[in-house]
């Protein structure tokens, strides 16, 4: 049985090399599909189809944001200070310091960190490429965890609602036979009296008898008791319950699945509630629809 993630994480990790060391911060949120934003240093945009192919092998979906930086070590050897960019930053601080004379000069770390400033063998570039990829990797495996974790719980939230709304239903589908039979007998009540008054007036435009009148309510009640029986629609909403849980219990990338399951859960609670006839029967659209809501909100946050 494969994990339940969520679409939201956070993961970094810190290759350390001889010249110097490479960081990778992963985050993720939700997104319909997989939408990769990749940050990398000039110095490593050599690696940049490598570094999507291994993203996309590991994540499905969501909108993830992948930032490398790389520190390099000055005191490392085959390290140098390149003097024609450590030019272009005494010219820029130069003309930042007339048009400011109060702004603070930039101190040696911070040139040092500078894009460009330290340079290390021709060489190099390819050196980086394994630390690099290992350090993904391990950014990757990090972010997986994190989003397995916030799956879990998600998919236990889902599973709680899952049981509210089985409760929901159970007691609906016990007081149904009830509800129906208040129904029919205030229906019953109002169209007697309606087509009674018809059958005692001086004029009756009907020309109905006594049996034609009871034929007709007998016809209206069946066809009001028909209209407010939501046996069928709580059968589905069984049915749907019991879908999430299996797609649930299966796991794997499970989000468009359930919220296709939410959609027809929604359906079904809204019949309900166009068929309501009565307080009670309002009172449990609501409560579903407020479960289904919630669930729903959930669902958007699963890969």
């Amino acid at each position: 049985m494969a994990d339940v993630a969520s679409m939201t994480g956070f993961a970094d990790a810190i290759q350390t090399t001889k010249f110097g060391s490479i960081t990778v911060e992963l985050k993720s949120v939700n997104g319909r599909f997989l939408e990769v934003s990749l940050r990398l240093p000039e110095e490593l945009r050599f690696a940049e189809a490598q570094v999507r192919e291994r993203i996309g092998a590991a994540v499905s979906r969501g909108k993830l944001d992948c930032r490398v930086s790389v520190t390099r070590d000055a005191a490392a050897a085959g390290t140098r200070v390149n003097a024609t960019v450590l030019g272009q930053i005494a010219e820029l601080a130069h003309q930042v310091q007339k048009a400011l004379p109060q702004a603070t000069p930039m101190g040696i770390g911070e040139i040092l960190r500078w894009p460009g400033v330290i340079e290390s063998e021709s060489g190099e570039p390819d050196a980086w490429r394994e630390s690099l990829l290992d350090a993904l990797d391990r950014a990757l495996q990090g972010l997986q965890q994190s989003r397995t974790r916030e799956g879990a719980s998600l998919a236990t939230a889902l599973r709680e609602r899952c049981s509210g709304i089985e409760t929901i239903v159970g007691r609906l589908r016990a007081n149904m036979p009830r509800i129906l039979s208040e129904t029919e007998r205030r229906m019953n009540e109002r169209i007697t009296q309606a087509l009674g008054n018809s059958l005692g007036a001086s004029v009756n435009p009907g020309g109905l008898t006594r049996e034609e009148i009871n034929e007709r309510v007998r016809q209206e009640v069946t066809l009001q008791g028909s209209r407010s029986d939501v046996a069928e629609e709580m059968d589905r909403l069984s049915t749907h319950v019991t879908e999430v849980r299996r797609v649930l219990d299966k796991g794997g990338a499970v989000g468009r699945r359930l919220d296709f399951l939410m959609q027809e859960l929604n359906r079904e609670s809204n019949t309900i509630a166009s068929k309501a006839s009565v307080v009670e029967t309002t009172g449990a659209a609501v409560e579903l629809k407020l479960f289904i809501e919630q669930m729903r909100e959930q669902v958007q946050n699963l890969e």
